[in-house]
């Protein structure tokens, strides 16, 4: 069974001409395009969205580069691992990618390391400048966030399902994070 040919362009700006993407995409010979004007840094792009929610077993996205798909390594892993769960293939033209070829797999297993070491080197970096800066008197670790007033009267609610989380943590303004480090406090204390 043959799945269709599904199309992807993306320009950062509404100014910019997606012309040159369609061309590249029109000689392949496309059977759905998907088409936005956003930036790829926007987490919210909805034809991207769209275009995963369509694509079907045997199907192949095709995009000019990775960098129209993505907005960063991790980002384009997640992608190709959500298409690749899917049953869906991924080729880029312009570095002659294709996921479902071994080699294009080899590709995809070479970009995924890049950024693992491309993360554990961040993550040294930015423990080393934690030593220095504590060394220095200037890292005070997060921020402290007191605990509402109100949180006993909220938590109870919460706790006896009269409230749901979201709602709890919109009403005590604070994070989701400190939300649950004040709970699991709570819990400790009985």
């Amino acid at each position: 069974m043959s799945g269709q040919a599904v199309g992807y362009i993306r320009v950062s700006t509404v100014e910019q001409n997606t012309e040159s993407q369609k061309s590249m995409l029109d000689k392949i010979g496309m059977d759905k395009l998907f088409e936005e004007k956003i930036s790829g840094k926007n987490i919210d792009r909805p034809q991207l969205q769209a275009l995963l929610d369509y694509v079907r077993e045997g199907d192949t996205v095709y995009v000019k580069d990775l960098s129209r798909l993505a907005r960063n390594t991790k980002d384009l892993l997640d992608i190709i691992e959500y298409l690749d769960k899917k049953g869906v293939g991924l080729f880029s033209i312009k570095e002659n990618i294709d996921t479902s070829t071994n080699f294009g797999k080899l590709m995809i297993t070479f970009l995924a390391a890049i950024y693992e070491f491309e993360r554990a080197n961040l993550l040294e970096r930015q423990r080393d400048g934690i030593v220095v800066a504590k060394k220095l008197g200037k890292y005070k670790g997060r921020k402290k966030v007191p605990k509402p007033d109100n949180f006993r009267e909220i938590y109870k609610k919460w706790l006896n399902r009269e409230i749901k989380s979201n709602v709890a943590i919109r009403e005590l303004n604070i994070s989701e994070y400190a939300f649950y480090k004040f709970v699991k406090e709570e819990n400790a204390n009985g």
